[in-house]
């Protein structure tokens, strides 16, 4: 006799959708697809007028933000199997919470064992008596590690310089600042080494940590570790003597200056 799963695949990707379909089918025909969404907004109203599936296949990120958002917006009382390309912070949170995961691209085998997995775990809680409240525990759970390390892992730690033929990974610890010369962004170390960037300073602003690296001007980008002396200058700005020396002055403006001191923890 025959367990059929109803499920929902919830993918912004329609190649990745198919493929994942097909791949589905070819582990198990009785399996049944009986919806495909694309967004946040899609899967909200899916689930509001379908109710919840046996099963959702779920891809983190989505056209219109993260898939976390759905629980928020709706109470998802059936098991979800996340699919992901995040990297390893995120994956260990997956499994502190006991919640399955893929990795894309999605393997054949990696798919059969999250499925196995599920059938099994779902015959032990249909026999225990168990509801959907710890699956939804275990989703408040996830939600909630992956906010809080997304918050201190969404930064850079490193970047990727070259060196005549060689690469070399420097990290954000070791630089001092991030400047503009002659229209090309570099980055300058601890060590006064200079190493051009494929970044603007605008890009650079939003990868960096704003806990160490502010943005004194439309030239610099400092970290807290160069940061020597700072002294009042002419119509409220601020003149910041850093190191290395650069080549400019480094002058945060009036409109920033009460900023900037905050960040230094005035």
């Amino acid at each position: 006799m025959h367990n059929n799963l109803n499920l929902l695949l919830v993918e912004d990707e329609d190649l990745a959708a198919k493929k994942l379909k097909k791949m589905l089918f070819e582990i198990d025909p009785d399996m049944c697809c009986i919806g495909m969404t694309d967004s946040i907004e899609s899967s909200v109203e899916w689930l509001k007028q379908n109710g919840c599936p046996d099963l959702i296949f779920m891809d983190i990120e989505l056209a219109d933000g993260q898939s976390f958002e759905i629980f928020s917006r709706i109470d998802v009382k059936c098991p979800v199997i996340f699919t992901t390309a995040y990297d390893e912070f995120a994956l260990k949170a997956f499994k502190v919470n006991s919640i399955d995961y893929l990795l894309k691209p999605i393997k054949p085998e990696e798919l059969k064992a999250s499925l196995d997995k599920f059938k099994t775990l779902r015959t032990q809680s249909q026999g225990a008596g168990i509801g959907s409240g710890l699956q939804q525990q275990s989703i408040e759970k996830l939600v909630e590690t992956l906010v809080a390390q997304q918050h201190c892992e969404r930064y850079r730690n490193r970047f990727l310089v070259k060196s005549g033929q060689r690469l070399m990974p420097i990290a954000a610890e070791f630089i001092s600042y991030f400047f503009t010369e002659d229209k090309i962004v570099f980055m300058r170390t601890k060590d006064n080494h200079k190493f051009a960037m494929d970044y603007t300073l605008d890009e650079l602003e939003q990868q960096l940590d704003p806990k160490y690296f502010f943005r004194a001007n439309r030239q610099f980008i400092l970290n807290t570790i160069c940061i020597d002396e700072i002294h009042t200058w002419f119509n409220g700005k601020l003149k910041v003597s850093v190191r290395p020396k650069p080549e400019e002055e480094v002058i945060v403006s009036r409109e920033r200056a009460g900023d900037f001191k905050s960040w230094l923890g005035e």
